[in-house]
């Protein structure tokens, strides 16, 4: 045994709020909304302190393939999860507090984070406040948060910003309407779930700023070079766009939630999300009921990470139940 302590991590716990938000959604009951409040209360109690504004990071090291970050480093991607969730909760439970804490997401956001690219038109934001990376899908997801919340408190400088970052990303869409993972020689890979977290932070963003022409066409090129390339007839869905192992739960997942969230783009999109569902289910989770974290071509790793693996099936699934129910 490695004797590793237990210990809660902040991006899991968004994804359970956002799980549980899409559970209250349907059920809209006292204890959904109880259980509800009780998740994003231990969400606000790991919020990171000595900042300007709300961040959360990582509980453990963490080395990327691009940057090292230690333990409680404020990073842009468990900090737009938090605030989905807390967003989320502020228009669903209608509670202004939830809402104050989103809007505190992006003090963090315009003041914390490096911007290693900005001109008048365009804006990158970096991943962390001790690095410089240009890394799309993190980029995208500041401007998710910022123009997210400049929609619901009428803030147009907030919603300027996200406009901004989210032309950044669509300037450097390639031809055949993909992108790679970043600006570096070392991130032009090209996987599925970066990809999808591209299509649905843009999408949003056009939701929030109300934007028409300008981002709608890469937006449906994207969706349709993932949804051609990505996946296989049974709803496998392939890690990389040349090569469909490892087949990896968080793929699955942030598919099932991006086919569901783009559904106005194609008529079969809940039904593409139903067959990634089906597959996921019937070849990576565990007749425990836990999800493997990846099956490679010659072995399955079956560690049950909550982190990447539970947490995201916990809220693809939710989301599809939410769909399926309307």
């Amino acid at each position: 045994m490695a004797s590793v302590p237990e210990q809660r991590n902040a991006k899991g716990l968004a994804l359970f709020a956002l799980a549980q938000l899409a559970r209250h959604r349907q059920q809209r009951t006292n204890e959904t909304e109880i259980q509800t409040r009780s998740i994003l209360g231990e969400l606000l109690s790991m919020q990171l302190t000595g900042g300007i504004g709300a961040a959360w990071g990582y509980n453990f090291d963490w080395q990327s393939r691009n940057f090292f970050a230690q333990r409680d480093t404020p990073t842009i991607v468990p900090t737009a999860f938090a605030a989905r969730a807390f967003l989320e909760a502020g228009r669903d439970l209608d509670n202004e507090h939830y809402l104050s804490i989103a809007r505190s997401t992006c003090e963090f956001i315009l003041n914390d984070l490096p911007r290693p690219y900005e001109s008048e038109d365009e804006v990158c934001f970096s991943y962390s406040p001790n690095s410089n990376t240009k890394i799309y899908n993190a980029s995208l997801l500041a401007a998710e948060v910022l123009a997210s919340v400049g929609a619901m408190t009428a803030e147009k400088q907030l919603i300027d910003f996200g406009v901004r970052g989210a032309r950044f990303v669509v300037n450097r869409q390639r031809s055949d309407g993909s992108w790679v993972y970043g600006e570096e020689p070392a991130q032009q890979w090209i996987d599925n779930f970066h990809t999808a977290f591209i299509l649905f932070s843009l999408k949003r963003v056009i939701d929030a700023a109300s934007l028409g022409s300008e981002f709608q066409s890469a937006l449906k090129r994207g969706y349709d070079y993932w949804q051609q390339t990505f996946f296989l007839a049974d709803g496998w869905p392939k890690y990389y766009h040349d090569d469909p192992y490892p087949a990896d739960a968080h793929a699955g997942a942030s598919a099932i939630v991006t086919f569901l969230e783009l559904a106005d783009l194609a008529e079969n999109s809940i039904e593409f999300a139903e067959r990634v569902a089906r597959w996921t289910i019937e070849n990576l989770r565990d007749e425990r009921g836990f999800f493997y974290y990846q099956k490679r071509r010659f072995y399955t790793v079956k560690k049950p990470y909550m982190r990447w693996s539970q947490a995201w099936m916990l809220y693809a699934l939710a989301r599809l139940l939410e769909a399926k129910c309307r």
